[in-house]
């Protein structure tokens, strides 16, 4: 009662209020991620009660991955990592002059997902986070697989592409030192790429930049033909209720279950909630092409994960990603230590955080509203402004990640690959997914090797540990399930189509 007191305040309500407007603009952005945009504004709650003060952390990281969302399916622009799933169609539905059911489909669902997330984070972090604690090296590079092994589902019709690109990305994400020897590899004697490749520097090349080139070659004049239309913010909560209920809530959950395992992030669980959209579906050839659904299962899983992400960083002190380590920095700052003491020691406060964060999502309905009606006339300016602008944009935001030129050149090259592999038929979405898990499948490999080189027994670390084992089956059903239903769909058009004969 003291936490839902304390959020209900006018003045807390306010701040929550302008931060999540704040992390909307900021998500949108490419290169300013929910992480960066947290950062942000750590040190403006400094002088502030420290439950408003993470209060609004929680705001602006919500805002902030909806917000990624808009430039997506806007622009073909993720503006956070997250929402890479979400241009698959997102970008197709805009250009079938349908923009305004994307984005509200984008709200909706974040807001669903957000209130899942947090739902879960009330009532069920203690047993959740007990299971996260379990998770070591051979469980983690397992999850790692089964995210990879989505590439098969994804790439439908053009496997062999979709794997190339897939390994390609992997092949990227060695570049640097080895995590082992701390040998440097693929720095051709350029010291500065000892470092790595920064993720959201190539990513924001590979979808950002290269849909700049893409749209400075075509004959447009707009981004796309977009007329409004009168009702759609109710058409689409209709559609909703009736065709993608199932949908909504099983990429809540499982953004929430791959939110509360540290590491794993939004993004692989936005690609894992899409694959299973995509493979329970009866026509998933139709995913890809500007469908409802595809943006239902990203945004419920990333803004679910939030949720998650925060039940390790608070009942363990063991942040779940970036932006719920950077909330557990302004926790310490305030002097409170996150784990098993901190519901006893500062209930009040955590309780306060926890009922801010459902509220968030609760406000971030009215807040994604009214910024609808602003973000969607970005389809009518001149392309060659757009085109200015977002060049600006990325090279800002991607300076801003770590000061560095390097990070700008990598941009730009990833944006020239990501051009050019486009008109070769790779897959840009499957170098991404291959980038962003190279550096946990090699870890978890590495160090899965070194804890069986010690207790003598490759299968007890890999196969016998009941988590791994469940990750196991799952990658096998996603390698054989697209199979097997599509010669069950075959199956049945073949009986439905005798059966015609037959009648006729």
């Amino acid at each position: 009662m003291s936490g839902l007191l304390n959020t209900l305040n006018p003045a807390n309500l306010g701040l929550i209020i302008l931060a999540l407007a704040a992390g909307v603009i900021v998500g949108a952005i490419p290169g300013l991620s929910a992480a960066m945009a947290t950062a942000l504004l750590v040190p403006v709650t400094f002088g502030m009660d420290p439950a408003m003060g993470i209060s609004m952390l929680a705001a602006i990281g919500i805002g902030a991955v909806y917000g990624g969302g808009n430039s997506a399916i806007l622009l073909n622009t993720p503006g956070t990592p997250s929402s890479v799933v979400t241009t698959f169609d997102g970008y197709p539905l805009s250009q079938k002059g349908k923009a305004d059911d994307a984005l509200y489909t984008s709200l909706y669902c974040s807001v669903i997902g957000g209130v899942f997330g947090a739902l879960c984070l009330i009532f069920l972090s203690i047993p959740l986070s007990s299971v996260a604690i379990k998770l070591g090296p051979p469980e983690y590079f397992w999850i790692a697989i089964f995210g990879l092994s989505t590439i098969a589902s994804l790439s439908y019709g053009a496997v062999f592409k979709g794997m190339l690109s897939g390994a390609i990305g992997l092949l990227i994400g060695t570049i640097g030192l080895d995590p082992v020897m701390a040998a440097p590899r693929f720095t051709f004697g350029y010291s500065p790429l000892m470092q790595g490749i920064n993720i959201i520097a190539a990513m924001i090349g590979l979808f950002a930049f290269s849909q700049m080139l893409v749209l400075a070659g075509s004959n447009k004049t707009t981004i796309a033909n977009y007329q409004k239309r009168k009702g759609a913010a109710t058409s689409v909560i209709n559609q909703l209720l009736k065709s993608s209920k199932f949908n909504i809530l099983r990429s809540s959950f499982i953004g929430t279950i791959i939110g509360v395992m540290p590491g794993a992030g939004a993004e692989i669980a936005s690609m894992v909630s899409y694959n299973e959209a995509k493979r329970w579906d009866k026509n998933p050839k139709r995913f890809g092409t500007g469908e409802i659904d595809g943006i239902v299962a990203s945004e419920a899983a990333n803004n679910a994960s939030i949720g998650g992400m925060l039940m390790p960083t608070l009942t363990l002190g063991i942040p779940g990603g970036a932006a719920a380590a950077i909330m557990m920095g302004g926790l310490l700052t305030h002097g409170i230590q996150p784990g098993s003491k901190l519901f006893t020691n500062h209930g009040d406060i955590v309780y306060t955080f926890m009922i801010s964060f459902l509220v968030a999502n609760l406000l971030l309905l009215i807040v994604g509203l009214l910024l609808i009606k602003v973000t969607i006339r970005v389809l009518n300016i001149p392309i060659r402004f757009v085109i200015t602008g977002m060049i600006v944009l990325c090279t800002v935001g991607t300076y801003a990640l770590q000061n560095s030129m390097l990070d700008v050149v990598v941009m730009v090259v990833f944006g020239v690959i990501g051009f050019f592999g486009n008109r070769a038929g790779l897959d840009n979405a499957a170098i991404a997914l291959g980038l962003i898990l190279a550096p946990l499948t090699e870890n978890a490999l590495v160090q899965s090797l070194l804890l069986a080189k010690s207790e003598d027994s490759l299968f007890n670390v890999f196969i016998s540990r009941p988590i791994s084992l469940l990750f196991i089956i799952l990658t096998i059903l996603t390698l054989v399930l697209p199979t097997l239903l599509a010669k069950r769909r075959k199956l049945s058009g073949n009986q439905f189509t005798e059966n015609n004969k037959e009648v006729g």
